[in-house]
């Protein structure tokens, strides 16, 4: 299927109604709880939880792996949770689960009390991140639904702006009363998206085989492939930014902290920007252009010293970091329309792949950065490496596609 908008989408868009809003404010509240707070916020507090001697070092890397563990069990059983319960009530007890998750964290009971519960904390945000768009958008316009992913996503850009900027403040009232203030924050934004999750579940399709579909099975199974590269070329940057700035390019820790900032504003745009940008040119030439200005991106942070320079690069990988998400939801839609059960199966897949690949890397690199004696730029070029090979496998696909109009 050509990754060229439909008419469908050329035409203009008409505004959202009230109930549409409110189910996209919902799912903005649902990525901000399961991934920009339950996972983002743990990396700030690591070296409190070790001078507070909750936990030794080793102990708060584990800890820190139980989340995306916990994330990538959570991608797998979302879609049968939702299944068996309904994607609203299933959305709302998930969220409700991360939110005593925080709470619990405040005591520090065992080393086993606390991974319990961040693994749960991740079941529950992997389970979100499968089912809280999915759930959206089948009611949303689809002219509309760039924008409106993009909205729901801006949550996990929140997140990383959060664990930069709000936790730094919240330490400073002690270890407990952070936790506490983050359960807090979660059970407001609980408590405010509980009515605006769609209370039906869509209908079921009544579809014909689509024409081509073996060309869709395989363009999915690339994308899919394409996802799990790009969490390759994320995790260098997402573990080792600060570290990079201040120990590899030796310029202290505080400026190391200040691009993480940057990088977390940068985030909190990335998702509506990368949603409109599916909206007007299509997701297929967008998450063309995402792989390649990332891969650019990262050579670049591997390879210049110069500030300015440095920030820029930043800034781009900020953007894709969240952004990348409603480009992958918008390819899927493109690939699977009209079929709300097999575009929501399609996502589960890719955000498994992505979730395994991301876990899979922060190990992989770990050992490489170890094994290499801290080469932060071997590290990087790896990353960069991944997503040059899945900007090739999109080129390569394209290729084949304009061949066949051809024929």
């Amino acid at each position: 299927m050509s990754a060229v908008p439909s008419s469908c989408h050329r035409c203009e868009a008409s505004p959202l109604d009230a109930h549409a809003l409110f189910a996209t404010f919902a799912g903005l509240c649902g990525s901000l709880v399961a991934i920009g707070l339950a996972r983002f916020a743990y990396t700030p507090l690591i070296p409190s939880l070790i001078e507070a001697h909750w936990f030794t070092s080793p102990q708060t890397v584990t800890l820190g792996a139980a989340n995306f563990a916990g994330y990538l069990i959570g991608a797998m059983v979302g879609r049968p949770f939702a299944a068996w319960l309904s994607n609203r009530s299933a959305l709302r007890l998930l969220m409700a689960v991360v939110t005593i998750a925080f709470f619990t964290c405040a005591w520090p009971v065992s080393v086993s009390w606390f991974f319990f519960w961040r693994l749960l904390s991740g079941i529950s945000g992997g389970a979100i991140m499968v089912l809280v768009a999915t759930s959206i958008l089948p009611h949303i316009p689809a002219p509309r639904r760039g924008f409106a992913s993009g909205m729901i996503f801006l949550g996990m850009g929140l997140g990383v702006a959060a664990s930069g900027t709000l936790i730094p403040q919240l330490l400073h009232m002690g270890l407990r009363d952070t936790w506490l203030g983050l359960g807090a924050l979660s059970f407001s934004l609980t408590a405010l998206s509980w009515f605006g999750w769609p209370a039906t579940n869509p209908p079921a399709p009544q579809v014909a085989p689509l024409h081509g579909a073996d060309r869709s099975r395989l363009a999915l199974r690339v994308l899919y492939a394409q996802y799990a590269a790009n969490a390759l070329g994320l995790v260098p940057v997402i573990v080792l930014l600060v570290d990079y700035v201040a120990r590899g390019l030796g310029r202290g820790a505080a400026v190391g902290a200040s691009y993480w900032v940057l990088y977390g504003l940068a985030a909190i745009a990335g998702p509506m920007i990368c949603g409109n940008l599916g909206d007007r040119i299509g997701f297929g030439p967008a998450w063309r252009a995402a792989l390649a200005s990332q891969a650019i991106a990262v050579v670049v942070l591997a390879k210049t010293g110069n500030p300015f320079v440095f920030g820029v690069a930043t800034v781009v990988i900020g953007v894709f970091t969240p952004g990348i998400v409603p480009l992958v939801l918008g390819r899927i839609h493109e690939l699977v329309r009209d079929n709300h059960l097999e575009e929501r199966a399609a996502w589960s897949r890719a955000t498994t792949a992505f979730a395994l690949f991301q876990a899979l890397g922060g190990y992989g690199y770990s050992h490489l950065f170890s094994r290499f004696h801290d080469d932060y730029a071997l590290v990087f070029l790896c990353g960069a490496a991944a997503l040059t090979l899945a900007f090739l496998a999109d080129v390569i696909m394209q290729a084949r596609r304009t061949e066949r109009h051809e024929r």
